[in-house]
């Protein structure tokens, strides 16, 4: 059995009313200053840190914590952690009543401060985020976990701190599930991973034996749907990460790709060929009741639902050549929403519900980008030699996907990378792995 959660029990202990956000986010222009923060190490007493030391064999966890903090904040694009050789306030002193001239002395404009301590073999942290140009407390919150969370206590202060100053949802508490890979490109060895969204925590799902294609998360859990080669045909199956517990979708007679969850995760929604052609279908996870949504003598595929439930898109050679489509979920009205010159593929519709995002190929160019839902503003976010398959962060404002390098005639040279960029189209960055990594899929918020 696998076990990755546990319960945290999250203590309000002063919040006070939300005012406007501090940064405001241009989705065409991106945020070009930064917000200069201060995140002060977490402090600790004497006895709480002689006994987490003897547990994490030395780490100072208050300023680990603080560091994961900082790291997700800066990763981010929209924050700019101060160097700490700056700061010139003790951090128990400066959580306690910061000098908020001594912050605004070295730019700092937000301030994030806290303590540590360690009783009844539980870890309790608390945080405070200050406004340091108005000199008051924005947010004080606690939280009390098993020591081993410690990371996580650091992805979720985030999250508080990223809403609190910008107006939206964190994405930071999140994991991401992908294909890791090992080998020459000619025998790729392919195991379903599992991460920490800034890399850590790395756990391998699957042995390896046999080749595993496109994890998707379900939206309301940590159930995972991926496709899986068994005898050499494609199998869709449910995996509970919690549990490790898997089981086939269903036997059809063709092959079946490109699985996804329907919004409230009782559905998974495929496609399905059959001699040669493929169509869109739906089954429903309780009763395994099957019903088709598209019939039509071109190929139909990777189909992904609109977050209210009420349509699909999906790409389509209809036309001639692969372009985007969107429907209804019961497969009438469809209308083709791309018609920019190149092939459109991989469409994924925000968690937002405003943008679907997709994959592009046009004069030997691999495109990620993103369009609004009826096909307008289409705006191409970044290029390369061969990427691919983005999805979206839980919040709709970042975009992971992978991208292939060359590789010569034996196959050597060539790797596949996660690299994650902002809706905006700044802050592109590798996000860094184990090994190898394709196809990913970005979890749902985990405090939720």
């Amino acid at each position: 059995m696998i076990r990755f959660f546990n319960l945290l029990l999250v203590i309000f202990f002063s919040f006070f009313v939300k005012a406007n956000a501090l940064i405001e986010v241009d989705i065409t222009r991106g945020n070009l200053n930064p917000l200069p923060i201060a995140v002060s190490p977490l402090s600790l007493d004497s006895k709480s840190n002689q006994e987490l030391q003897k547990i994490f064999k030395k780490k100072n966890i208050g300023a680990e914590i603080s560091s994961v903090v900082e790291n997700n904040l800066k990763t981010s694009g929209l924050f700019n952690p101060l160097n700490k050789d700056a700061f010139l306030q003790k951090p128990d002193i400066a959580h306690l009543k910061p000098r908020f001239e001594d912050w605004a002395l070295i730019k700092a404009q937000a301030l994030i401060t806290g303590k540590v301590k360690f009783q009844d073999e539980k870890l309790r942290v608390e945080f405070r985020l200050w406004d340091v140009l108005a000199g008051k407390e924005m947010m004080a919150l606690a939280f009390t976990t098993v020591p081993t969370n410690w990371r996580r206590i650091g992805h979720i202060i985030t999250d508080k701190v990223y809403e609190r100053l910008t107006g939206e949802k964190g994405y930071f508490d999140t994991r991401i599930i992908y294909v890791a890979e090992n080998g020459p490109k000619t025998k790729r060895i392919k195991k379903l991973a599992i991460m920490d969204q800034d890399g850590f925590n790395t756990k391998y799902l699957t042995l390896g034996n046999e080749l595993v294609l496109t994890p998707r998360f379900n939206p309301t859990n940590q159930m995972v749907t991926y496709l899986s080669y068994f005898r050499n045909l494609p199998r869709v199956y449910l995996l509970d990460i919690e549990t490790g517990v898997q089981e086939v979708v269903g036997d059809f007679p063709g092959m079946t790709f490109a699985p996804r969850f329907s919004p409230d995760g009782k559905k998974i929604i495929m496609s399905f060929a059959i001699d040669g052609n493929s169509d869109i279908y739906t089954m429903d996870l309780e009763n395994r009741i099957v019903e088709r949504i598209t019939n039509h003598p071109s190929i139909d595929t990777s189909p992904s639902f609109s977050p209210d439930g009420k349509y699909i898109c999906f790409n389509s050679d209809r036309s001639g050549y692969q372009q985007i489509y969107v429907m209804k979920n019961d497969g009438s009205n469809v209308k083709r929403i791309s018609f920019g010159k190149g092939l459109y593929g991989t469409p994924v519709w925000s968690p937002r519900g405003d943008l679907i995002a997709f994959t592009k190929l046009h004069k030997g160019k691999f495109y990620i980008g993103v369009m609004r839902k009826d096909g307008s503003g289409e705006r191409l976010l970044t290029e390369n030699y061969y990427q691919e398959a983005p999805s979206w962060s839980p919040n709709g404002r970042v975009l992971i996907f992978y991208r292939e390098t060359k590789s010569d005639s034996e196959g050597k040279g060539f790797s596949a990378k996660l690299w994650s960029i902002d809706l905006t189209g700044y802050n592109e960055r590798l996000v860094i792995t184990e090994s190898d990594a394709s196809d990913p899929s970005w979890s749902s918020l985990l405090s939720n």
